[in-house]
């Protein structure tokens, strides 16, 4: 008799701020598939508690003297998967800062981001295949 492992399910939307990042993200989805097409695959949203740019809780950002949450994306090319991501209100008013900028520059900052997620999403796609 073999022994099955039997995978943990992650609750879905917990929380009415992540069935709003969920909606956003699918928005965001959408928009993307109609500026690359099929280039964009599918989406994933990064749901850890630690900011990937600096590792902090993650919490709102000051945006036109309202509190905020950052909602970001990326594409991660290889797989072809929208990456959505929150950030701690520090990383995202230098993201919104750099943003604002007339170089339009990737940051160190993005780079550590990118790197953070693709390893995540990474150890998320093992996870699904053990």
């Amino acid at each position: 008799m073999s022994k099955r492992r039997i995978k943990p399910r992650k609750p879905i939307a917990r929380s009415s701020a992540e069935r709003s990042a969920e909606a956003a993200l699918a928005k965001m989805f959408t928009l993307a598939r109609a500026q690359f097409g099929d280039a964009v695959k599918g989406q994933w949203l990064y749901d850890g508690e630690a900011c990937p740019g600096c590792g902090r809780e993650i919490d709102a950002v000051k945006w036109k003297g309202q509190e905020a949450m950052s909602l970001n994306a990326f594409i991660h090319r290889k797989p072809g998967v929208l990456i959505g991501y929150l950030l701690c209100g520090r990383c995202g008013e230098e993201v919104m800062r750099a943003g604002q900028s007339p170089l339009k520059r990737p940051t160190p900052l993005h780079t550590t981001i990118e790197q953070t997620l693709i390893q995540a999403y990474e150890r998320y796609i093992r996870l699904l295949d053990a």
